[in-house]
């Protein structure tokens, strides 16, 4: 880089003549010139004698987000590219391809994990027109499997679409909340590591006070995917008193505690960069999951599971009303004394201890709706209900966001306010409709070809009021057993271990690499090796039938 040249020295009477020197309009003050450029020399030095710790938490700190519907755009393409996916394989079926172990890895990394990397990097800025890639992709192929249809051949699409719609589904679990926490812990990964190289977009960033950026999707998509599938909502506790089960769930919470300080000592010997305001000087993901799993766990002995959204609302609103109208807005922002300090537990983890309460109150969200998605339904016409449902609730919160946003105050992550809480509900269930629709067209496309079978995806068996002529063609061999070779199912079934892998890995990848000055191409290899080595252990435990959990 050119240094600027040095600023003259003033000469002997330039102090004497400083009070009657007047700038005239155009003309350069040759002092304030002289003073600007020693700023600018010395910001440089200042530069040069800054850490590398320091500059990573430069580089990721004071950012303002992307709008909302940015967010969306690159929250909801996977759930498009699992039903491509999906399409995909019913279609090679067809076709009698036939493949190894390694095949379905490679097609789901390159149709789940590729897409949410090249989203989150080099195509930004392109995500319609990945949009639009992905669409006429899997319109042809639908267009295929429809045309080579084995089931109905002659029959006309409206006869079909009406026993379709007869056709029940026979799943112990819902393949959209299984994608719907793979998708976050995607995304979550990629960002965690992409965030400290140049190529990550800096609106994507955690914002610093104010806004929506990608990455401040990630804690609360946590917290709403882990609540619908708690062991509330799928009846875990059913037998004993509630004294028994509360017990229960503070003995839960012990692996918790232990990451919680393990990550703790670690990042605090080895001097790894923190950004300080997403939670505080001492306080981690980890604590915040251990009280929003405590709290949560009393409120749902005290109210129904079917009273869980009024909980959340009522959660949100007391919150957002005590930091219109208490000191507690200035607490979170400027700590006790006004001054932003940091001595004291309070002050050094404020902004984590506090923005708990909006966390509980997404975890209560999260609870609603699991207990209605996880409700019984025999037919498909209930699913596309229930999927309709989701996304007009979505559309509503988005509304409401938006009046919020307007007339109250702007989404903060660092606090945790009623408008942030309203954002990452209103995006979980957008995703989670998306995905339930694209789990009906891969349904309907999987209907048209006998022995169609799909990892992670419903199983369909035919309706007793529809004919037994054609009860064959749903349910065969195939389908009857397990799919194992699926990267979904092998994620979703180690989840936290997979989260804890991207965490390591990054730390290995940050202590080893010179993020800050690395090349988009470099960066974009060592972000999918990344991935890759992360999901391919996955795969293997999962093949293994490894299910690593200790409580």
């Amino acid at each position: 880089m050119a240094r600027s040249p040095p600023a003259p020295p003033l000469g002997r009477g330039a102090h004497s003549r400083r009070g009657a020197h007047v700038a005239r309009p155009g003309r350069r003050d040759p002092e304030l010139g002289a003073r600007s450029r020693t700023k600018y020399l010395e910001t440089l030095e200042k530069k040069k004698k800054m850490s590398q710790k320091q500059m990573k938490e430069a580089f990721v700190s004071n950012h303002n987000g992307t709008s909302v519907l940015e967010v969306t755009e690159g929250l909801c393409l996977p759930a498009l590219c699992i039903l491509g996916r999906g399409l995909l394989i019913i279609l090679s079926q067809h076709l009698r391809s036939s493949h190894t172990w390694r095949t379905p890895f490679f097609i789901d990394f390159a149709f789940i994990i590729v897409p949410v990397v090249t989203t989150l990097t080099i195509f930004s800025s392109f995500v319609l027109l990945e949009y639009l890639a992905v669409i006429i992709f899997g319109a042809g192929l639908f267009y295929q499997i429809y045309c080579r249809r084995t089931c109905y051949a002659r029959m006309p699409i409206k006869k079909i679409h009406e026993k379709f719609l007869k056709v029940s589904l026979e799943s112990e679990h819902i393949p959209a909340i299984s994608c719907f926490r793979v998708i976050n812990s995607a995304f979550t990964a990629v960002a965690i590591l992409a965030v400290d190289f140049p190529l990550f977009p800096r609106r994507f960033a955690k914002t610093e006070l104010y806004g929506t950026g990608a990455m401040d999707f990630g804690v609360g998509g946590f917290v709403f995917g882990t609540a619908m599938v708690c062991p509330e909502v799928r009846r875990k506790y059913t037998k004993g008193s509630r004294f028994y089960y509360l017990i229960r769930s503070l003995y839960s919470v012990w692996p918790l505690v232990f990451l919680g300080m393990g990550r703790l000592v670690i990042i605090k010997s080895i001097d790894y960069q923190e950004h300080l305001t997403e939670y505080g000087v001492h306080w981690n993901f980890f604590f915040t999951l251990i009280f929003v799993k405590l709290i949560t766990s009393l409120l749902l002995i005290i109210f129904p599971l079917n009273k869980s959204w009024i909980v959340a609302v009522s959660i949100t609103v007391l919150y957002q009303l005590a930091l219109d109208f208490t000191p507690l807005k200035r607490l979170i922002l400027y700590g006790t004394d006004g001054s932003g300090t940091r001595v004291g537990l309070l002050n050094a983890n404020r902004e984590g201890i506090i923005s708990t309460l909006g966390y509980v109150a997404i975890h209560m969200a999260g609870v609603q709706t699991g207990s209605y998605v996880l409700k019984k339904r025999s037919h498909i016409k209930d699913w596309i209900k229930a999927a309709y449902l989701i996304l007009l609730t979505a559309i509503v919160l988005f509304i409401f966001l938006y009046i919020i946003q307007v007339n109250v105050e702007v989404a903060s992550r660092r606090m945790a306010n009623l408008a942030f809480c309203i954002w990452i509900v209103a995006s979980c269930l957008i995703l989670l409709s998306s995905l339930l629709l694209g789990d009906i067209i891969l349904s309907f496309a999987k209907f048209l070809v006998k022995g169609a079978a799909v990892p992670c995806s419903w199983k369909l068996t035919q309706s007793p009021a529809t004919d037994k002529k054609h009860s064959e063609s749903l349910v065969s061999e195939p389908e009857g057993k397990k799919p194992t070779l699926c990267l979904i199912t092998a994620i979703n079934r180690n989840q936290l271990i997979f989260f804890l892998l991207s965490n390591v890995t990054t730390g290995l990848i940050n202590l080893s690499v010179d993020t800050l000055h690395s090349s988009n191409l470099w960066a974009f290899f060592v972000l999918n090796l990344y991935m890759f080595t992360n999901c391919l252990i996955m795969y293997v435990l999962h093949l293994q039938d490894k299910t690593i959990k200790y409580w």
